[in-house]
């Protein structure tokens, strides 16, 4: 295909995605779908396309078909998290979320895993150039004093050892430890992916706590207190705190 049909392609596909908007604005989620279908056809690998023809689904509590488009978007886009918002809301019983957020998790942990390695390479290959460095420099240092051999090879050492602090230091965030309990749901001991809390002030991970109360009992899995879905409400500063852990820590996105 020339690269003219391609620019068209795209052209035209984006300007089906602004009709789609704009019926979608307008509660014609019908249309807004067979606009972003035909985007989609056009072009294929753009994921907002995908999400937003999810969102039209979502509408119309078509959640087979959210499931299906957002784990499209997914595969296009390993960085996009629109997709697994959409999932939100979805009937407590369907594992839609659950699956979501491991494609979501597994594909933003293959990415950690590649930078990860890359970084190690790059600063073990520089520590060992500053180390070459320190010790030559200790060479030269101690052809020119004669008489103080012990103080020369005793700063080289306090330099080399301070050397390797600075490089454990900026290895420390690829190096996997434990993920703080504030960031973990207290049923599961996960990391949260869609916290929320209870009137308790304890806070759960969404789809849990749901099944918690259809199966066990309408109350506070900790306080034993009366506890209805209505009652939960989304923490946001946890998931901003989740979201940011994550983006420093991408080790914590693998799943055991």
């Amino acid at each position: 295909m020339s690269p003219a049909v391609v620019a068209s392609a795209a052209k035209q596909a984006e300007q089906l995605r602004l009709h789609g908007n704009r019926y979608f604005k307008k509660d014609r989620f019908g249309a807004a779908i067979d606009a972003y279908t035909e985007a989609i056809v056009l072009c294929p690998n753009v994921p907002i396309y995908w999400t937003n023809r999810a969102l039209c689904h979502r509408k119309r509590n078509e959640w087979t078909r959210v499931e299906e488009d957002c784990r499209r978007a997914i595969q296009l886009d390993h960085y996009s998290v629109k997709a697994l918002d959409l999932g939100r809301g979805a009937n407590p019983k369907s594992y839609m979320v659950e699956e979501i957020w491991q494609e979501l998790a597994r594909a933003k942990y293959l990415a950690w895993e590649h930078e990860s390695t890359k970084r190690s390479w790059e600063l073990q290959n520089l520590k060992e150039a500053c180390e070459a460095a320190l010790k030559e420099k200790h060479f030269l240092d101690a052809s020119e004093m004669e008489g103080f051999v012990d103080e020369n090879a005793k700063s080289n050492l306090e330099q080399l050892e301070a050397l390797g602090r600075v490089f454990n230091k900026a290895a420390e965030d690829d190096t996997p430890t434990e993920v703080p309990d504030y960031l973990c749901c207290k049923i599961t001991l996960d990391i949260f992916r869609d916290p929320v809390i209870a009137p308790s002030g304890f806070t759960y991970e969404r789809a849990v706590i749901l099944d918690h109360l259809q199966k066990v009992g309408r109350f506070d899995p900790i306080t034993r207190e009366s506890l209805y879905p209505s009652q939960l409400v989304p923490n946001l500063a946890i998931k901003e705190a989740v979201s940011a852990y994550l983006e420093k820590h991408g080790w914590a996105y693998k799943m055991d």
